[in-house]
C-alpha cells in the first residue's frame, strides 16, 4: 500500500511539473508570438535565417554584412515572379497555405529518387520559416509553421506574401532578396531580370549555398533549364502576378 500510495504522488507530481512546464511554454510562446498584421504594412528588419547567418559568421570570426534589400512588388520583374512560382509553387494563387497536392507529388517523387529536389512546402509555409523559425524539425515547430502560415494567409494578399518571400529568400550564401542577387550575380536591378536570369535565381532556392549563377554543378543547372521549359508553360500566371 506504502509503495501504491508514494507511487500515485510522484504521479500527481509528474502531472503537476508537466502542466506547469506547458502553461510556461504556452505563455512565452504568447508573448514573443510574431505580428503577423505589422507585414501588411511595412517590410520585415530582419529574418530568423539571416540572423542565423550572422551568428555563423561571427562564430568564425567573419564579418556578418546579410541584411534585407527591399523592392517593392512593382519594381520585381515579372520573370522571376514566375519562375519562382513554376519552381516551388505553382499553385500558390489557389492554395490557403498548403498544398496537399504537392504534398503527395514530393513524397512520391522522394521514393523514386527524383533527379531535382522538389518541395512540398509552399511559397507561404517558406516565408513562415524564413521569418521566424529555426532550420529544426521537431513536432512543436511543426505546429507553430502551421499556424503561423494559416495566419499569414488569412492576413496578408497574395501578391503581398510574394513579395515579402521574394524579398528574403537565400539566392546564395548571405544573399537575401531579390534585389540583392540580382545585382550581386547579373549588375542589375530586379526589374530588369530576363526569362534566363530569374530561371538561374529560382534553381538557386533549394540549395542557395552552392547552386547559384556562377556554379558549375550540372545538377544545378539541368534544374534551371527544367524551371526555364516550365515557364513557357506556365502563361497562365502571366495574369496572376
Amino acid at each position: 500500500m506504502a509503495r501504491r500510495s508514494l507511487a500515485r504522488r510522484l504521479w500527481r507530481r509528474s502531472l503537476l511539473l508537466g502542466a506547469l512546464a506547458l502553461a510556461a511554454w504556452l505563455g512565452w510562446e504568447a508573448w514573443t508570438w510574431p505580428d503577423v498584421k505589422a507585414l501588411a504594412t511595412r517590410p520585415p528588419a530582419t529574418t530568423a535565417f539571416i540572423e542565423r547567418h550572422k551568428e555563423i559568421r561571427r562564430a568564425a570570426g567573419r564579418p556578418a554584412q546579410a541584411a534585407i534589400r527591399w523592392t517593392p512588388y512593382a519594381s520585381i520583374s515579372p520573370d522571376i515572379k514566375r519562375a519562382v512560382l513554376v519552381a516551388e509553387d505553382i499553385n500558390f494563387f489557389s492554395h490557403r497555405g498548403f498544398d496537399w497536392g504537392e504534398i503527395k507529388v514530393a513524397v512520391e517523387d522522394a521514393l523514386h529518387d527524383s533527379e531535382a529536389p522538389r518541395g512540398a512546402s509552399t511559397i507561404t509555409q517558406q516565408l513562415v520559416k524564413n521569418l521566424w523559425l529555426s532550420p529544426g524539425r521537431n513536432p512543436l515547430r511543426k505546429v507553430k509553421e502551421a499556424i503561423l502560415t494559416w495566419q499569414v494567409e488569412r492576413t496578408l494578399g497574395k501578391r503581398r506574401i510574394l513579395e515579402l518571400y521574394l524579398n528574403v529568400a537565400e539566392f546564395g550564401s548571405g544573399i537575401y532578396g531579390v534585389g540583392s542577387a540580382a545585382q550581386a550575380y547579373f549588375g542589375k536591378a530586379p526589374g530588369d531580370l530576363g526569362e534566363d536570369e530569374a530561371a538561374l535565381l529560382a534553381a538557386s532556392l533549394p540549395r542557395p549555398a552552392s547552386w547559384h549563377p556562377g556554379s558549375r554543378s550540372r545538377a544545378y543547372h539541368r534544374h534551371a533549364s527544367a524551371i526555364r521549359a516550365r515557364m513557357d508553360k506556365a502563361d497562365f500566371l502571366r495574369k496572376q502576378i
